[in-house]
């Protein structure tokens, strides 16, 4: 029993430190692309630009989320350019995928497969969140902007577990279309990209997703604005100014958040409309606001 057991210890750690059989890499940090470079390209390459850019969400829910799983539908979601839903089982009030497992790394897996097999000739990057994930998708296209998707990408909120480092699903996870194709190419061999995370206690699907990729040859990488500020959040905006009165009362705003912040994550289906209010919505009068670069909404959206 007791050797049986320590096998099982051993094939765990063989699936979490494999960093010693893979070619070294440093972890570093990516940033948003410096708004005076965009003021450079001509006005034809900004809109080819902003139509090169195509996102597709992938939201994770369970039946149990179901206000939360409407927020998301009516709110941010409709800038993405196609959503899907993918739920743990069949659920008549809302359109969704069912995949039929209550387990979460099962649920990721099975709809990264799902839209690679389908959209990988349609979209280039890759989006995906929880249902408590507020995202500003067109400040996510802008930090991708200067990104070839056709290099390995593999984007958020980095956390470090050890030897691994992987991004929080907390913040939300963003894969190009190559890191797309890599993880497909491993979902079917288990020595490297198994079901389950662990024989004696599992591990997190985000950190599963990691150990996959890094077999690939893809590693977590944090994104950053160019103030280094962190654009992928794992907490609310209300968390974040609470932590920065405490900490910084003297400057809540620069110490709270980036003013290019992708994603903030912990809210309530309430919140969610709020946070849509005050990013989509409210506008000072008189004030235009001229961005160098627009991302027009997809074909028949009721985006905002």
């Amino acid at each position: 029993m007791l050797g049986s057991i320590f096998c099982a210890l051993i094939t765990m750690l063989g699936h979490i430190r494999i960093g010693n059989r893979m070619h070294h890499h440093e972890h570093h940090h990516l940033q948003a692309p410096n708004k005076d470079d965009i003021l450079k390209i001509s006005e034809a390459e900004r809109m080819e630009l902003s139509k090169s850019f195509r996102v597709y969400c992938i939201v994770l829910v369970k039946p149990k989320d179901v206000s939360l799983w409407a927020a998301v539908k009516e709110t941010w979601t409709k800038h993405c350019d196609k959503a899907e839903f993918f739920s743990s089982e069949n659920v008549k009030v809302f359109e969704s995928i069912n995949m039929d497992t209550s387990d979460m790394w099962l649920m990721m897996r099975k709809a990264y497969k799902y839209a690679y097999d389908k959209y990988r000739d349609q979209y280039n990057w890759f989006f995906l969140a929880r249902p408590t994930t507020f995202a500003v998708i067109e400040n996510l296209k802008y930090f991708l902007l200067k990104k070839d998707p056709s290099q390995p990408f593999y984007l958020g909120h980095t956390i470090k577990s050890g030897d691994l480092e992987y991004v929080s699903v907390d913040g939300g996870i963003v894969l190009s279309i190559e890191s797309m194709k890599r993880l497909n190419s491993l979902l079917s061999v288990p020595e490297k990209c198994p079901e389950q995370g662990g024989m004696i206690w599992k591990i997190s699907e985000d950190k599963q997703l990691a150990v996959c990729l890094k077999y690939a040859g893809v590693f977590a990488e944090n994104a950053e604005d160019a103030d280094g500020k962190d654009v992928f959040n794992t907490k609310s905006v209300g968390l974040f100014i609470k932590e920065a009165m405490t900490n910084q009362p003297n400057q809540v705003v620069e110490g709270c958040c980036s003013d290019m912040a992708v994603t903030f994550n912990g809210l309530t289906p309430n919140q969610m409309h709020v946070m849509m209010y005050g990013v989509y919505r409210l506008r000072a009068f008189g004030h235009v606001f001229n961005d160098a670069l627009v991302f027009l909404p997809p074909n028949g959206s009721e985006n905002d």
